[in-house]
């Protein structure tokens, strides 16, 4: 007699309803419309003004509850916790704190992390260097050259550099890091500032900078060649957010 085979596992998933309420009311929480210790509205009000049912209300509390941002408290209700609580690398939690009036310190914050996390693996590209790696990030340069009169394909371009380099390195943690946090940063338009092809001619003479140094071995230049790279790139981009007095 044989075993029977094995069920295949479920992964179970909230309701897309559930969904559309987590992603709204995630941002009223971390933008501050429900400031931090307050309650939010009772699960009828929120049904209502969703217009969705209690059990939908429910599976969306529990996904608050699970990114750290809601707690229930006996006789309070459901409590919106601190911003210490958070879940601060969750891709809607994430792209709210962008949002929020302050939002420009938290992309100060991802170019702080990026600038010591990229230098350092540009460090390790310039060390573990390959023919065939080197011949990869040599591909990428020439086709971001031949996109310079062209802003918006360059920046397309331009993370795909990062990423072979990153790839080079082979620190695949710090990768996913930053992954995860500028794929967000890359929808708000305060982040990739206004395109024009000044900006994109020095983007690209930083680039040489790195592309140099890594071919070169040189893993102390190819880190600070990165590390400037993307703290005068933000800074441009930054200066460029201010308003006009």
């Amino acid at each position: 007699m044989t075993d029977a085979p094995a069920a295949p596992l479920r992964i179970r998933r909230r309701p897309r309803l559930a969904e559309a309420v987590v992603e709204d009311l995630v941002k009223a929480i971390v933008t501050e419309t429900y400031p931090a210790g307050t309650a939010l509205p009772p699960e009828g009000m929120l049904g209502d003004m969703y217009g969705v049912s209690r059990t939908v209300i429910r599976e969306a509390t529990m996904a608050l509850t699970e990114k750290g941002l809601l707690v229930s408290q006996q006789g309070r209700g459901t409590i919106v916790r601190e911003a210490s609580t958070w879940d601060m690398l969750d891709p809607l939690v994430l792209a709210s704190l962008f949002q929020r009036e302050d939002g420009l310190a938290y992309l100060d914050n991802l170019c702080t992390i990026r600038s010591l996390l990229e230098g350092a693996m540009a460090s390790k590209a310039a060390k573990l260097r390959t023919s065939e790696t080197i011949a990869e990030l040599g591909c990428q340069m020439e086709k971001l050259k031949k996109l310079i009169p062209h802003p918006a394909a360059y920046v397309h371009e331009d993370v795909a550099f990062h990423d072979i380099i990153m790839r080079m390195s082979g620190d695949k943690l710090s990768k996913a890091v930053i992954d995860g946090l500028q794929s967000e940063a890359l929808r708000n338009h305060g982040y990739s500032g206004k395109l024009n092809v000044d900006h994109v001619r020095a983007t690209h003479a930083a680039h040489e900078r790195i592309h140099v140094a890594i071919i070169e071995g040189d893993a102390e230049a190819a880190g600070n060649a990165m590390r400037d790279h993307i703290e005068t790139s933000w800074a441009r981009r930054r200066a460029a957010r201010k308003p006009q007095r």
